[in-house]
């Protein structure tokens, strides 16, 4: 706490003195600007034949006036202080920032296959195909073909919605309908909402009702109340963003719904809905202080340290990176291993392997979920990586 107010202290002076500074300069040029203004004025009155001026000697009387105001010396004062300042504040960052983290390294064997394979998946993630594409290439890696075309389809689904064209989405939706329904996801009612919402903003009532009877319709059964509300709409169609329903039109449901949608693409795929490269650098980040603490502590140990199997402090990071990496099954009571992996079952309850291998008789047949009526096969379940 003292070091950040240390820092905070040498900052304020630093801003301190760039105020002056900047005051100080604004006014010599104020000053400076006057004398040549009124020089200028008087010149200016020597096209008047009643009164004449020697413009030589206002000139010179100018450059009296400018040399008493010593403009240069002002600032050369105000900026030396500023530097001054300036050239200490980096050398007290450095102080209390090491920016040495090579002190909190640890030696451990990476596997750099799946390493590349992160990075590249990130760029991927984000749209940057060709950078992902170049990673993998100067590694000497093989190209990610599968997931490259799935991310590729993703963002291109999401750009066409960003410009508001749904048609994509509905597509993707609409094939991979029983996989949203396992997921629990009704977000294809939700994007036929929003292009129901569109359709009748653009005034067509006769467009607008037979697109609900077209792809509405199907959801009734489910989802009445939200079909009601929708229905509702029909009585405000040219004046919805007056309406009681005028949060239909928000632009926030685009930018949750484009949100949504990438999180259940990411579901699809099997994959985290944020980037692992970011969440373990952003992780890395909150916990490296204590680290080189602790590194800076042991540094007279360091192959003890480097011989750690668990960190004797403990390192705390904020709950969006904790992940319950210890899994203990709730039928057994036994806590998951790599041999003893926790699995995923349809109904999306999780058991671990032993207990499901013991439920379906070594997988002879299938079995009954213990808390719900659902049945599986040894084959539907997945493994779970925490």
């Amino acid at each position: 706490m003292m070091e950040l107010t240390t820092i905070k202290d040498a900052f304020e002076r630093v801003t301190k003195k760039q105020k002056l500074s900047s005051s100080k300069s604004q006014e010599v040029i104020d000053q400076v600007g006057h004398e040549i203004e009124q020089a200028l004025g008087k010149i200016q009155s020597a096209d008047d034949p009643t009164s004449p001026v020697d413009q030589k000697s206002i000139l010179t009387d100018l450059k009296l006036k400018l040399n008493a105001l010593v403009p240069l010396h002002q600032l050369e004062v105000s900026q030396k202080e500023l530097n001054l300042n300036l050239s200490k504040y980096p050398k007290l960052l450095e102080k209390f920032f090491n920016p040495d983290i090579s002190k909190a390294y640890r030696n451990v064997d990476f596997d750099f296959h799946i390493v590349n394979q992160t990075v590249a998946n990130h760029f991927y993630r984000q749209g940057l195909f060709d950078f992902g594409d170049s990673i993998l290439d100067e590694a000497g890696e093989p190209e990610a073909i599968a997931i490259r075309s799935q991310f590729f389809e993703m963002h291109q689904i999401l750009e066409a919605a960003r410009v508001g064209n749904l048609e994509p989405a509905l597509k993707w939706a609409c094939i991979n309908r029983e996989k949203l329904k396992q997921n629990g996801s009704n977000i294809e009612l939700k994007l036929h909402r929003l292009q129901f919402v569109e359709i009748l903003r653009r005034g067509s009532l006769a467009d607008s009702l037979n697109y609900a009877r077209a792809y509405l319709a199907p959801f009734a059964t489910l989802h009445m109340e939200e079909i009601q509300k929708l229905m509702a709409c029909l009585l405000f169609a040219r004046r919805l963003d007056s309406s009681p329903y005028a949060d239909m039109t928000s632009p926030t449901q685009w930018e949750n719904l484009t949100e949504e949608l990438t999180g259940q693409f990411c579901s699809l795929l099997e994959q985290s809905y944020e980037s692992p490269l970011s969440v373990a650098i952003a992780a890395g980040v909150e916990g490296l202080p204590t680290l080189l603490k602790l590194a800076n502590v042991m540094a007279a140990k360091k192959p003890e340290w480097q011989a750690m199997k668990q960190l004797p402090v403990p390192v705390e990071l904020g709950k969006e990176f904790q992940f319950h990496s210890i899994f203990v099954c709730p039928v057994s009571r036994d806590q998951a291993s790599d041999e003893n992996p926790p699995m995923l079952l349809p109904c999306l309850h999780v058991l671990c392997k032993q207990s499901i291998m013991k439920l379906s008789k070594s997988g002879t047949r299938t079995f009954k979920c213990p808390y719900c009526p659902a049945e599986a096969s040894v084959g539907q379940c997945k493994q779970l990586h925490f």
